[in-house]
């Protein structure tokens, strides 16, 4: 059996709890060693990947505003990030299918991402059950996967761009949620969020280590060409604040840090 046969298959598994199943079972197999690295002969195009027909997507504007204050306000939240999880479970996924050349450690790396957020989304989706709430009942942009379609050209951008601008942005604001979560005594969907951010931390130190590992392959120098790859690809991007301490664990330095601020603010 194929590695990237077998991530490409759960890409394009539209049901949600059957995607998180055969995540869990490629992340296992792979690791048991029961997959080859046997390139594919092409490599698809994926403008769109597998996924439920609903939650509808809309423009970003258009996703329902969050509140802490009311239990509907905080299924909003947990909604919208059960939406991200299950992007990043296909994020992680095209990152094993599309990339095929990089060492074997890159893909227990990714295999391993994709598992913990497809626990991440079951997480999220009980929460929502427990309160007669289902993914899928409010509207989600799509600007997570646009992003994979807009990288799917370059493991390097791929990693510059999506664990290190967007997953590293829940580095950022998570932090305030669970703190006002705590005032308000939703100890379970704290709970769920402690997890997922501590594991997020690791997720984007991996993007970081691959961006660094592709920086020092190519002779390239990390810092001036994050900077390019963002100016270029992502006009109008603003950064921060930052939950420094976080960041640091997960791979920036404070000069860097220091760099996004001053070029894009």
């Amino acid at each position: 059996m194929n590695l990237f046969e077998q991530a490409l298959q759960c890409l394009q598994i539209n049901e949600p709890q059957k995607k998180v199943a055969a995540t869990l079972v490629l992340n296992q197999r792979w690791r048991q060693g029961e997959l080859s690295l046997e390139k594919t002969p092409d490599i698809l195009s994926l403008s769109r990947v597998g996924r439920p027909e609903k939650p509808e997507l809309v423009d970003p504007r258009n996703v329902p505003r969050r509140s802490f204050s009311t239990l509907k306000g905080r299924l909003t939240l947990a909604h919208a990030i059960a939406h991200i999880e299950f992007n990043a479970i296909n994020l992680a996924l095209d990152a094993v299918y599309r990339f095929q050349d990089m060492p074997p450690q890159y893909y227990t790396d990714w295999c391993k991402v994709a598992a913990e957020e497809a626990e991440h989304f079951t997480l999220l989706t009980v929460y929502l059950q427990q309160h007669e709430m289902a993914y899928g009942d409010l509207p989600a942009h799509n600007g997570l996967w646009e992003m994979a379609v807009k990288t799917d050209f370059d493991v390097l951008v791929r990693m510059a761009l999506v664990p290190r601008v967007l997953e590293a942005r829940g580095l950022d604001v998570t932090p305030g949620m669970i703190s006002k979560l705590e005032a308000i005594g939703d100890t379970a969907l704290v709970n769920n969020l402690r997890l997922i951010f501590n594991d997020e931390i690791g997720h984007v130190r991996i993007g970081t280590h691959w961006y660094k590992y592709l920086c020092r392959q190519r002779g390239l120098e990390p810092k001036a060409t994050f900077l390019e790859l963002i100016a270029k690809h992502m006009q109008g991007a603003r950064f921060g604040p930052f939950d420094t301490d976080a960041r640091i664990q997960a791979g920036f330095t404070e000069d860097e840090l220091q760099s996004l601020l001053n070029h894009f603010n």
